[in-house]
């Protein structure tokens, strides 16, 4: 049993379709903030969502042979390992040689016919899912679908009455300071929850290319993957996902992916059993000072290109390398962040408009969204190398302490410099005496444009940098690709 008492609440049946209505309307609107509310109004929240929270419990098949791996059981990451709980859970394991636990976490549900959200790094890798109630009342649970870029994983269950769902609220209304309520499964003690306020908002940890977390300083510890944050209106606003901690423990600081992050990527999991984002082929950074300059722009805000996919979306679409998109399908893209994320919800199989910053013009456009997972694996094929080891290569010029050749198939091979660069010099080498020896210029990168003007041999280089420094110029800046075709510009003197 756990620490609550049951207070079921049946909630007519939505089905899958209504669900994904409520997500939509949830996540779409944004009214006027709510009248503040403090502490006093957590029990009641409490009263209000604690039969849409469960703990999940997974566990994997052994051979059945029994020993050493029956009795000591693996833990995940979510388990915590020091002493007292692992006697704790090898009491809890009984004497089952079928399967032995993996680990704890927590989930809510979503739909009262039985579907229920979770961490995908949960149920990752287990055989068996089993879901604990408030009530005491367990269900064996299906995996659906799961997504590692977002830690999302939707399970169902086979309910014999229909269960009490959460509701989804918005998260862009949230405030810093705002009081939100975190529950779940710590350390897999059972059903608890912890309350805090809102101490962040659109957090980028760099986990991964749609980073957008909440972040709280309710107490968020081993075991609450996967469980709801809720706002005092008792609406689910995201899902407790991450700590940062040196000790492992909670210290105030715990992080959860805002509904709007997950809506799509559960409806498609639902739908399909898998993701389906969004994707057009460019490899982007944020607008770098350098730039804005170059513009002759102001406060310039956007995603600019950095590669470009000859066969992807966006190079049948016109788009080259130095645009910036400034927005898409109707919505400001402010960073490259920004961008990722609308596209990847965008859908796919359709087309979206794009405004486009080129040489200080607009230029409006529309675009064809394909789908990720098949744009990557276009994008991944064999290099056509061969076990023939590729003697190095030789440099044909030296400029500004570089030892550098041209772009060519010996050149490519040798730095697996990406397919899809063409023109420039390759560094060979850097020189102690070079004055780029601490700009974090590297052997393989790709020097392409010096002063926006494209160069493709040793000859170009020296002849650009000759005839800026005639015309009064002590610095140019330099387009500068690494073998992943990720570009970055670089100021370089002209002698």
């Amino acid at each position: 049993m756990t620490d609550f008492v049951s207070r079921r609440i049946v909630r007519p049946a939505a089905g899958i379709a209504g669900l994904l209505l409520l997500i939509a309307e949830a996540t779409a609107q944004t009214p006027p903030p709510p009248t503040p509310r403090g502490p006093e109004a957590l029990a009641d929240t409490i009263d209000q969502v604690v039969d849409s929270v469960v703990l999940i419990s997974t566990s994997e098949d052994v051979d059945g042979t029994g020993g050493d791996d029956t009795d000591d059981p693996k833990l995940s990451p979510d388990v915590p390992l020091d002493e007292f709980f692992d006697d704790f859970f090898k009491r809890q394991q009984g004497g089952d040689n079928r399967a032995r636990p993996t680990g704890e976490g927590s989930g809510f549900v979503i739909d009262p016919a039985g579907t229920i959200v979770t961490n995908f790094h949960v149920v990752d890798g287990a055989d068996r899912v089993e879901v604990t109630f408030n009530d005491g009342s367990k269900l064996p649970a299906e995996v659906v679908g799961k997504d590692k870029e977002t830690d999302v994983a939707v399970l169902k269950v086979k309910p014999s009455a229909p269960l009490e769902a959460a509701k989804f609220g918005n998260p862009d209304r949230l405030r810093v300071g705002e009081w939100v309520l975190a529950m779940g499964n710590p350390f897999g003690i059972g059903l608890s929850a912890t309350s805090g306020i809102v101490s962040g908002r659109n957090r980028d940890m760099r986990t991964g290319r749609y980073d957008n977390f909440i972040q709280t300083d309710a107490s968020i510890n081993k075991g609450n993957s996967g469980g709801p944050l809720f706002n005092l209106d008792g609406e689910v606003v995201g899902m407790n996902t991450a700590i940062l901690s040196p000790t492992g423990g909670s210290v105030g600081i715990g992080f959860a992916v805002p509904v709007s992050t997950l809506a799509p990527v559960i409806d498609q999991l639902i739908r399909f059993g898998e993701t389906r984002r969004g994707y057009i082929g460019v490899r982007i950074q944020d607008v770098p000072p350098e730039i804005v300059q170059r513009l002759s722009l102001k406060n310039v805000q956007g995603a600019l290109i950095a590669g470009v996919n000859e066969q992807g979306p966006a190079a049948k679409a016109g788009l080259k390398i130095g645009d910036v998109i400034v927005t898409f399908d109707g919505k400001p893209v402010t960073t490259s962040r920004v961008l990722q994320r609308l596209v990847a919800d965008a859908g796919v199989d359709r087309k979206a408009e794009i405004l486009i910053l080129r040489d200080g013009k607009e230029i409006r456009t529309q675009i064809d969204i394909g789908r990720l997972e098949e744009g990557a694996a276009a994008e991944a094929k064999p290099s056509g190398e061969n076990d023939k080891p590729l003697a190095p290569p030789v440099a044909t010029g030296s400029v500004l302490g570089l030892d550098v050749a041209p772009l060519n198939d010996d050149t490519r091979a040798r730095f697996k410099i990406d397919p899809t660069l063409e023109g420039g010099v390759v560094v060979v080498a850097v020189k102690p005496e070079s004055p780029l020896k601490d700009s974090n210029v590297r052997v393989g990168d790709v020097i392409l444009e010096i002063a926006q003007q494209k160069i493709a041999t040793p000859e170009d280089f020296t002849a650009r940098l000759a005839a800026l420094k005639k015309d009064g110029q002590s610095s140019a800046l330099a387009l500068v690709a690494n073998a992943k075709a990720e570009m970055r510009f670089l100021r370089v003197p002209t002698e």
